[in-house]
């Protein structure tokens, strides 16, 4: 895979999912597609991250995302102050990582962002 330019999460409810990812700093503007129905969309310069409805319960939904932070110590403040359940942060051999369940209980891993000045040290 070389760039993955669009990731769609179906949502028991897609408000709450909508909170959940804006606390990562996610925006989302409300759109739909004629007859489609009425979902969120994030895009920036990378591609576009989609939360529609789900058509019935997503039982059993084992996606997972990732995200990069250069704070993950402010993110997992966020989110704990939102009401969510972060793990505490561990040293995996990919990073410094945590994990957070979102409404849909999908795990989602919040990865230390190496900033540019750390590469070369």
């Amino acid at each position: 895979m070389k760039h993955l330019n669009l990731l769609v999460l179906r949502c028991r409810d897609i408000e709450a999912s909508r909170r959940f990812y804006e606390v990562l700093d996610l925006r989302f503007e409300a759109h739909a597609h004629g007859d489609g129905p009425r979902h969120y969309a994030c895009e920036d310069e990378r591609g576009v991250l989609e939360l529609y409805p789900a058509a019935t319960p997503a039982a059993g939904d084992k996606t997972g995302v990732g995200f990069a932070s250069p704070d993950i110590e402010a993110v997992s403040a966020r989110l704990a102050a939102a009401g969510f359940q972060p793990q505490p942060p561990r040293v995996n051999p990919w990073g410094r990582t945590f994990v957070v369940r979102d409404p849909d209980d999908r795990r989602v891993e919040i990865k230390e962002a190496i900033q540019p000045e750390q590469e070369n040290s």
